[in-house]
C-alpha cells in the first residue's frame, strides 16, 4: 500500500496522462472524434516520459510534469509578489509607492495624497526637513549649477536633475532617444554611458555628458587603448557640455564587464567602436593612467581636446585613502577636476555578481560626505563641484542629497520609470517587457518615442517645480543653503536628530591643518599623490 501511494503521488499524473493519450488515440485510430484530445495530450505525454527518463533534473526525474508546475509557479513568483503579494511600501529595490509616484509626475496625472502618510513616522528609517513659519515664495524653478574652475574655459549650467548614465546597449535605441529628447525639451543634460555617442544620442540635440569608461569606447584604438585624436572629433562637438571620466559605478564596482559578440550589432559596433559581433570587454581598471598624478594629467588632456570643458570623475567610492590621493594629486599638480559624480553602491540598471550588488562598495550618503568632507577638508570643494547618484526618484530624495553636500543629481533608474519600466528585472537577458532595455525590434515596438519622450520631460519639470514647493517651505531660497540640520532622522520611536549630529562634517582645511583632529586622520596619512596604493603608516595600527 505504501508503494502504491508513493507510485501514486509521484508518477500519477504522468500515469494518467500517459493512460489518457492511449485512449485517446484509439480513439482516433476507430475513426472516433479524438483527434483533437489525442494532439493535446499526446505532447504532454512524451513531455512527462523525457521528464521520466532524462538525467539532468532530479525533481523532474522523480516527479515527472508535476515538477513543470513548480517551475510554472517559479516564474510567475515574480510577478505575482509585484503585483498581488507585496504591500505598496515593501518592494525593493523600489516599491510601489515611490514608483507610482513617478509614474504619475511622468502622466501629468494627480500625485498628491489623502488622508495622510502611510509612513510609519515613528520608524526608525523616517526621516523630514523642517519648515518655517515664514516659508519662502520661489518664483524661478530652473535651478542651475555652474560646472567649471578656472581652468575651464567653457563652463556648463547644470540642471539640479539630470539623466545618469545609461549606455547604448544596455537600452535600446528608442529608449536612449526618447530619454534626448525629453532633455532637450526639458533643458536638463543626458548622460551617455560608457558605451559611447550613439546616433540615437544625436537626433534631438539634448545636452551630452560623454562618460568614458576602461574600455574608451567612441575613443579607443585597435588595442583597446584611448586615441585621443578620436577623442577629439566627438568631444568638440556642441552637444557635448562635459566629458565624465569613470572609475567606477555603484552595480559593480571594482568589476569589468563584458558585452557578448552576439549582442555586438552594426549600431552598437558604430558607436563603441569596435569590431560587429566580437566580445566587447570594459577592463576592470583604466590604461591610460595607473597613479592620481596620471589620472590628473589624462583630466587635463581631456579638457584640452575638448576645447576647454569641463571634466570630472564618476566613482563608487571605495577604499578612503584612494580619494584622498586625488585629492592630494591635485594639490600637488595644480590640476583640478570639475565636477566628482559619486555612484552609490545602490546599484542602477547594469547587471552585476549579486556578490558586488550586495556587498562591494559605499552607499551614497556615505560615499557622499567623505567626498564632501575630502574636498572641504583640502580647501578644494570651492572649485569642484558634486553630483550624487543613487535611488534619486523624488523632490525629497534631490533634497537630502544636496543637504548632505552635493550641488546636483542624476538619476537612472527613475526616468526608465518615466519610459514606462515596470521593474521585470530583465535589463540583463535583452527580454525586457517594455521595450526599454533591449535591443529586441519587436520589444522595442512597444516604446513610442513622440509619447516617451515628453514623460521624461514631465518627471523632470514636475520633480523640480515640488523641490521648489519643498525648499521654500524650509525658509530658504537657494537649493545650495541647504545644510545637514535641515535634515532630520529618527533613531527610535523617542528621539529624533539633525544630520549633522549623526555624520562626521569636517571644517574647511581641517585636513591640511590638523588632520589628527578628524575621523579621517589614518586614512590620510597613508594616502599618496603617487600611488592609489596605501603607504606604510608611520606608526603601529589599531590591529
Amino acid at each position: 500500500m505504501r508503494i502504491l501511494r508513493e507510485f501514486c503521488k509521484r508518477y500519477g499524473l504522468l500515469s494518467l496522462v500517459v493512460l489518457a493519450t492511449c485512449i485517446a488515440g484509439v480513439d482516433v485510430l476507430r475513426g472516433s472524434t479524438g483527434l483533437m484530445l489525442f494532439s493535446v495530450l499526446a505532447p504532454i505525454a512524451a513531455l512527462g516520459l523525457w521528464d521520466l527518463l532524462q538525467h539532468r533534473h532530479t525533481l523532474l526525474r522523480n516527479y515527472p510534469l508535476l515538477g513543470r508546475i513548480r517551475w510554472l509557479f517559479e516564474y510567475l513568483r515574480p510577478y505575482l509578489r509585484q503585483y498581488i503579494v507585496e504591500g505598496d511600501l515593501s518592494g525593493q529595490p523600489f516599491n510601489r509607492e515611490q514608483r507610482s509616484l513617478v509614474y504619475e509626475r511622468a502622466k501629468q496625472t494627480i500625485d498628491a495624497k489623502p488622508f495622510g502618510t502611510d509612513l510609519d513616522v515613528y520608524g526608525g528609517q523616517y526621516e523630514l526637513v523642517t519648515h518655517s513659519i515664514c516659508p519662502s515664495v520661489i518664483e524661478d524653478q530652473d535651478f542651475r549649477v555652474e560646472v567649471g574652475n578656472g581652468q575651464c574655459d567653457k563652463p556648463y549650467y547644470a540642471s539640479l536633475l539630470n539623466i545618469s548614465a545609461m549606455s547604448f546597449g544596455a537600452l535600446g535605441g528608442k529608449a536612449i532617444e526618447a530619454l534626448n529628447r525629453g532633455a532637450a525639451t526639458g533643458g536638463f543634460y543626458h548622460d551617455t554611458g560608457e558605451g559611447g555617442i550613439s546616433k540615437y544620442h544625436r537626433l534631438h540635440g539634448g545636452d551630452l555628458v560623454w562618460e568614458i569608461g576602461s574600455g574608451y569606447f567612441g575613443c579607443r584604438d585597435k588595442r583597446g587603448g584611448f586615441d585621443v585624436a578620436r577623442y577629439a572629433d566627438l568631444a568638440q562637438m556642441d552637444q557635448v557640455k562635459m566629458v565624465e571620466i569613470k572609475l567606477s559605478q555603484g552595480a559593480k564596482p571594482g568589476h569589468g564587464g563584458v558585452l557578448p559578440g552576439s549582442k555586438v550589432t552594426p549600431e552598437i559596433a558604430r558607436a563603441r567602436g569596435v569590431p560587429v559581433g566580437e566580445d566587447c570587454v570594459s577592463p576592470a581598471r583604466h590604461s591610460a593612467f595607473t597613479t592620481p598624478l596620471e589620472l590628473l594629467e589624462f583630466a587635463a588632456l581631456l579638457r584640452e581636446r575638448s576645447g576647454g570643458k569641463p571634466v570630472g570623475i564618476k566613482l563608487c567610492v571605495g577604499h578612503p585613502w584612494e580619494l584622498f590621493a586625488i585629492c592630494k594629486a591635485m594639490l600637488k599638480s595644480g590640476i583640478r577636476l570639475d565636477f566628482i559624480v559619486v555612484d552609490g553602491a545602490e546599484g542602477g540598471t547594469g547587471a552585476a555578481p549579486e556578490e558586488f550588488s550586495d556587498h562591494v562598495g559605499m552607499a551614497l550618503r556615505e560615499g557622499l560626505v567623505m567626498t564632501r568632507n575630502a574636498l572641504v577638508g583640502t580647501g578644494l570643494r570651492e572649485h569642484i563641484r558634486i553630483a550624487a547618484a543613487g535611488k534619486v526618484y523624488s523632490a525629497f530624495s534631490i533634497m537630502t542629497n544636496l543637504a548632505l553636500g552635493a550641488d546636483w543629481c542624476n538619476s537612472a533608474r527613475s526616468f526608465m520609470f518615466a519610459l514606462g519600466c515596470v521593474m521585470s528585472k530583465n535589463c540583463h537577458t535583452d527580454r525586457c517587457p517594455t521595450g526599454v532595455a533591449t535591443q529586441d525590434p519587436g520589444r522595442q515596438r512597444g516604446l513610442v518615442v513622440a509619447d516617451k519622450y515628453l514623460r521624461v520631460a514631465n518627471f523632470h519639470h514636475n520633480t523640480l517645480q515640488r523641490f521648489a514647493e519643498l525648499l521654500g517651505a524650509t525658509g530658504l531660497e537657494k537649493p545650495h543653503e541647504l545644510l545637514p540640520h535641515h535634515l532630520n532622522h529618527r533613531l527610535g520611536p523617542n528621539a529624533v536628530t539633525t544630520m549633522d549630529r549623526i555624520k562626521d562634517f569636517i571644517l574647511p582645511g581641517q585636513l591640511l591643518e590638523e588632520p589628527q583632529a578628524t575621523s579621517y586622520a589614518s586614512w590620510w596619512e597613508v594616502a599618496s599623490a603617487e600611488t592609489f596604493q596605501r603607504l606604510p603608516r608611520s606608526r603601529p595600527s589599531a590591529r
